[in-house]
């Protein structure tokens, strides 16, 4: 069965950073890409950063442009998001989504048809 499991997740005060991790498990995440997603209270889900299969191309929305750096280790089954210099407005339930083969940017996209997780909790406060 498919799984994608996010951690890392927690409360960090403004200028501070998180790594966010993205566990797979029953499928071989060499052939997935993978998109990172962030919902805060009240807003719709937005696209953060995404990765292809094979690590070769990623995207970032301008929000996080030079602060957030996406990666993927496919012998550890797991994708990474390094989160420097938070804000505020970062603070949301992170997700991770994996579609097979899919393009990036297009894995930017929101998209009921992929694969989620259940998502970790990222609180940016003094």
């Amino acid at each position: 069965q498919l799984q994608l499991v996010e951690s890392g997740g927690g409360l960090v005060q403004p200028g501070g950073s998180l790594r966010l991790s993205c566990a797979a498990s029953g499928f071989t995440l060499e052939y997935y890409s993978i998109g990172w997603f962030r919902q805060a209270p009240g807003k719709e889900r937005e696209g953060v950063s995404c990765i292809s299969s094979g690590g070769g191309s990623t995207h970032y929305a301008d929000s996080v442009k030079g602060r957030f750096t996406v990666s993927r280790d496919n012998a550890k089954s797991t994708v990474y998001l390094q989160m420097n210099s938070l804000k505020p407005e970062d603070t949301a339930v992170y997700y991770c989504a994996a579609q097979y083969l899919a393009a990036v940017p297009a894995m930017c996209v929101m998209s009921p048809s992929y694969y989620w997780g259940q998502g970790t909790q990222v609180t940016v406060a003094s």
